[in-house]
Order: structure tokens, then C-alpha cells, then sequence
């Protein structure tokens, strides 16, 4: 099991429920992801722009990363011994802790190149342009063309052996040490175009005094990369789909430290309410709205 140390932050306002956001979109340019807007971009001038963005990650942004958030990766050896059954596509699936987990990712998957699945906002507002050289793929909300637009466009990148990353808490909560339960999306996709996911989660290690004093950082971070995980070909498709999320959120579970026999959450998303599982010096058990 890898580390299992717990910030318990009071800095962030998780909500209610596990799969809402809370973060605030601050622009919004008014693109509409409708059945004409190209999910993934396969232009020549999209994908010129991405290999010189891809470079700068490389040689600036991900030392700053490494320094940042003390970044080590475990699990690599996952990626090295399994690149011919991966090179043919894969999803991903990760917990979804910080705003730069994926750059993690990114790096940790190398050589693979991937792109994400992404809340639409986020690429109508201030950060559209860099979350899109990264791979973002909106997820529609316009109208049921547009899914299917979007459905399509996501078949046909796994058909041809593309990496397909997908968070699926279904959001963005910073330094939160249990495994949310997990959305459907990335086993609906893994089964349906019998492609492997890959399991990877982030754990936290206590950050020394000099990072918890000097720069007040909640945690550090290791990047855990698991084996691949299969469908289970002898169950019907719904039976498929349960088994699958299950298998794949212990794995996340114990990827990032956590044994999932005490996990706080069930493994399937159902409208679940946030567990206030701790309680902090002033006695009161919900850590973010401090």
C-alpha cells in the first residue's frame, strides 16, 4: 500500500454532493459545444500548435511541477511492459485532487499522448486555450445531437488506438484523501470499445516544515500507476459495467493508500452527499466551508 497520510485541509469548499464543482469559471466566451464542434481537433495547424505546448511542458512546466508539488511517480514499469496492448487505446481514470494533476498524468504516461475528458466551462472561460492544447474534451451540454456528436467522436479516437482520460469522481476536489464513488462514462466507453482501463491515483505524503510553513502547502504528491484492468466478458453488458466500476475504483482506492474495506463511499455514483469524516480542532466534522 502506498502512503496514506491525509492533509484534512479546511481551505476548500467541497459540495454536498461528490460530483459538483466548486471552483468558479470566472469567463465565460460563449462557445456552444453543439454537433458541429470538433471534440477532437485533427487539424494540421490544432496539432502543430499542441507538439510545440507539449514541448514547453516538457522542458519548463514540468521541473516546476517536480519543485511544486514534490512530485514522484511509482508505477512505470506498468506503462513500459504493457505499451503494445496500450498503443491499441486505453482509458484512464485518476482521483481528481488538484488543477494539475493532469500535467502528473501527462508525464507519468509518457510516451503516450493523451486527451481528457473535461467540464465544459472550463473551456468556455480564462483557461479554454491551455486546456485544450492539453487534450480537453468538453462534455456537451447543448442538446442530445450534440452527445452524439461528442459519443462519435470519442468511438472513433478509441477505435484508432487512442489514451482517453477520464476523472471519474466527476470533479475537482483539492487535497480530499477518500475515493469519491465513481460515474459510469469511463466504464460505458472501456466496454463498449473493449479497451483496457488503466487505474492511477495521487497520494499524498506530508510535506516537510519548510513546505508547510514557508510556502503552506497541504500535501505532496506521488502519481501511482496501476496494471491494466479488463472487462469481464462472461458477465451481460449491465453486469459488465458494475463489476468493472467496482474493480476499478478499489484499485484507485488502494493505488492511492487507502484500504477500500474503509472506504467512506460506496463504489457507484448514486447522488452521494458528501461524509463528514473527521473532526477537526474546533469540533466541527466538515472540513471545507472554513
Amino acid at each position: 500500500m502506498n502512503e496514506t497520510y491525509d492533509p484534512k485541509t479546511i481551505k476548500f469548499p467541497y459540495t454536498k454532493i461528490t460530483d459538483q464543482h466548486y471552483l468558479i469559471v470566472k469567463k465565460n466566451d460563449g462557445t456552444v459545444f453543439d454537433e458541429d464542434f470538433p471534440y477532437i481537433d485533427h487539424s494540421k495547424s490544432f496539432n502543430r500548435k499542441r507538439t510545440w505546448f507539449r514541448l514547453f511542458i516538457k522542458a519548463i512546466v514540468i521541473p516546476v511541477v517536480y519543485v511544486r508539488l514534490g512530485l514522484r511517480i511509482k508505477g512505470r514499469e506498468n506503462i513500459k511492459k504493457n505499451k503494445d496492448l496500450l498503443k491499441n487505446g486505453v482509458v484512464s481514470i485518476c482521483n481528481h485532487i488538484h488543477l494539475w494533476d493532469y500535467l502528473c498524468i501527462m508525464h507519468g504516461i509518457r510516451p503516450f499522448v493523451s486527451n481528457v475528458v473535461v467540464w465544459a466551462p472550463n473551456l468556455r472561460g480564462e483557461n479554454k486555450t491551455i486546456i485544450r492544447l492539453v487534450g480537453g474534451i468538453p462534455v456537451p451540454d447543448s442538446s442530445f445531437k450534440a452527445t452524439m456528436a461528442f459519443n462519435e467522436a470519442i468511438g472513433d479516437y478509441l477505435s484508432k488506438g487512442g489514451w482517453l482520460h477520464i476523472y471519474p469522481e466527476g470533479s475537482m476536489w483539492e487535497y480530499y484523501k477518500p475515493i469519491r464513488p465513481f460515474k459510469k462514462g469511463f466504464a460505458y466507453y472501456a466496454i463498449k470499445y473493449d479497451k483496457p482501463v488503466i487505474p492511477l491515483a495521487i497520494s499524498y505524503r506530508k510535506p516537510s516544515w519548510i513546505r508547510r510553513k514557508i510556502f503552506h502547502q497541504e500535501a505532496t504528491f506521488t502519481l501511482n500507476i496501476g496494471e491494466p484492468i479488463f472487462r469481464n466478458k462472461e458477465l451481460d453488458r449491465n453486469e459488465q459495467e458494475i463489476d468493472l466500476m467496482k474493480r476499478c475504483h478499489e484499485a484507485v482506492s488502494i493505488l492511492s493508500g487507502s484500504d477500500p474495506k474503509d472506504n467512506i463511499y460506496p463504489p457507484i455514483f448514486n447522488n452521494n452527499e458528501r461524509v463528514d469524516y473527521y473532526t477537526d480542532t474546533y469540533g466541527v466534522g466538515y472540513k471545507g466551508s472554513h
